[in-house]
């Protein structure tokens, strides 16, 4: 069957997304993956890999890239945040991959930040601390195999691209589950007018969260009703996370920007979530704008342009909106996978058992756009 985005299907969501409603629909917001699929020597499938983020387009030009961070259950990792939560901004790629495989995918993104910032890094005393973020896959990856490698984040960095981008079993969510389907990577963009300028907001996950049970979809709880009798337990507990990165070029401060990456956590509750215990839900924001020297590189007085709080609320309706329609992505665009432990199979969210459960609720479902 052919795999269909949300909007495709025909689902009345809210909002005006950008041209391909996608994260890079930012202007400067490049997207690569390295997916790796494989048997393990103990038999169990190997699905797992890399998502790489450039807030920018690519330069040889080390420069701050202003971000705020939020936690809405820190039952994971993220690393680079303390300073974000300090300092205001991050240097270099985000990564996002799973679990096991943090220590690497870090390891080889400070190796490219050495070689694309090298004549900075060779000139002065600097320090890199890339953004890697993940979420755990073992159900359908042999997770403790530590597959990933460094050649495959450097592919992952290398492949990153503007326009329309992959979803579903990609990259860093190649084995992720989502509300007891396959689940993974999923993205959508939003348009927000203000004051005769239009600016763009983006989000992209990493979807590996939600009991069945708890779904929701346009507001219509259809997980119960979706519930099959033969789900094994591992698709029906929270034992995930979920990565969301927002990016937007509109100028915002870093206390702005952090409040902008709190509005994911409403986005995933429209689908269902609570935030369970076991899951690692933490969220990235930052702004394209205010482009400029590294601060350890700067002068002593420096100015920002930012948006005044009081016009931001079309900001948080479009992190809300575009964050749920991401999780909804993710899940339309995901193919079921076998399961590494137990063995088993991940079914992806069948659109011919959704649809008649919104229309019943009275959800006026459009035209399906194969």
């Amino acid at each position: 069957m052919q795999r269909i985005r949300a909007r495709e299907m025909g689902l009345p969501l809210p909002g005006e997304p950008g041209l391909n409603n996608a994260i890079t629909d930012v202007p400067g917001v490049l997207v690569g993956y390295e997916t790796i699929d494989g048997t393990a020597e103990n038999g169990r499938p190997i699905k797992t890999g890399v998502t790489a983020i450039l807030p920018r387009v690519r330069s040889n030009t080390p420069a701050p890239v202003w971000a705020g961070f939020h936690a809405l259950n820190g039952n994971g990792e993220m690393t680079g945040t303390h300073w974000i939560e300090q300092g205001g901004y991050f240097v270099g790629p985000i990564c996002l991959t799973n679990s096991h495989s943090v220590g690497i995918v870090h390891h080889a993104a400070t190796r490219w930040m050495l070689d694309t910032y090298a004549q900075t890094f060779d000139a002065h005393h600097l320090w890199a601390m890339p953004v890697v973020a993940e979420t755990y896959d073992g159900v359908l990856n042999d997770i403790n195999g530590q597959h990933v490698e460094a050649a495959h984040v450097h592919a992952a960095l290398a492949s990153a691209s503007g326009g329309a981008i992959e979803e579903g079993n990609v990259g860093g969510g190649n084995g992720m589950i989502c509300y007891g389907f396959k689940g993974g990577t999923g993205t959508a963009s939003r348009r927000v007018g203000i004051d005769g300028q239009d600016y763009t907001l983006g989000v992209l996950v990493q979807a590996n969260h939600g009991k069945r049970d708890w779904l929701n979809v346009l507001g219509v709880p259809v997980g119960e009703a979706l519930h099959d009798a033969d789900l094994p337990e591992e698709l029906n507990r929270e034992r995930g996370s979920i990565i969301a990165v927002i990016a937007t070029d509109a100028p915002m401060l870093p206390h702005q920007l952090k409040r902008l990456a709190q509005r994911a956590g409403l986005g995933i509750a429209r689908s269902g979530s609570p935030g369970g215990n076991d899951s690692g839900d933490m969220f990235l924001a930052f702004s394209t704008a205010n482009e400029g020297p590294l601060p350890q590189l700067g002068p002593a007085r420096q100015q920002m342009h930012h948006m005044n709080d009081e016009y931001f609320d079309d900001f948080y309706m479009a992190v809300v909106q575009a964050t749920d329609e991401a999780v909804l992505n993710a899940m339309c665009m995901a193919r079921g996978a076998p399961m590494a432990k137990p063995e088993g199979w991940c079914p992806a969210l069948d659109p011919e058992r959704l649809e008649p459960l919104l229309r019943r609720a009275g959800i006026s479902i459009g035209e399906r756009n194969d």
